[in-house]
């Protein structure tokens, strides 16, 4: 296993792929904390956290990316 700050740099690449479709909405992702067993904590920002499909922005847009960039990752979960 890689070590967790590894894990950290690539997490942020695989966000700051995503950011701009964010941030064309007005919003944005903020990586919150990376845990031993494998779980994202992320914050969406901005119209991205009040916006009534941040669910699914979340659940098939960032999860599935994060997933797909880093399939080591176990969990994706939104704080607030």
């Amino acid at each position: 296993m890689e070590n967790k700050d590894t894990y950290i740099q690539k997490i942020e690449m695989a966000l700051n792929s995503m950011r701009p479709f964010l941030q064309a909405d007005g919003g944005d992702v903020e990586l919150i904390e990376f845990t031993d067993d494998m779980e994202v904590k992320l914050r969406l920002l901005g119209n991205c956290s009040s916006c009534s499909m941040s669910h699914m922005t979340m659940k098939a847009g960032i999860e599935n990316g994060l997933k797909s960039a880093i399939p080591e990752i176990k969990n994706v979960v939104a704080v607030f």
